[in-house]
């Protein structure tokens, strides 16, 4: 499975996980949302915003952005604002 197969993930996501040394959606899923963004932060793109975020973590959990929990938001939000 490619990782533009995977929802939320166009080419331009895609290319941002590949730089940051994410080829596979199970590289995806066993790196974790966090690390993973951090590291296309410090590898691939310096200004990745909440959106980029929360489509890693829907990619991970196999649906749309739209569909996670109010919950699940509320972490990646906390977790974004720290990063500030």
């Amino acid at each position: 499975m490619e990782l533009t197969e995977l929802p939320n993930i166009g080419p331009v996501l895609a290319e941002n996980l590949r730089k940051a040394g994410i080829e596979t959606p199970e590289e995806l899923r066993t790196a974790g949302t966090f690390d993973v963004f951090l590291r296309i932060r410090t590898q691939a793109d310096s200004t990745a915003c909440l959106h980029q975020l929360e489509a890693i973590e829907g990619a991970a959990e196999g649906v749309r952005k739209s569909a996670l929990s109010p919950e699940k938001k509320a972490e990646l939000r906390a977790f974004y604002k720290n990063l500030k």
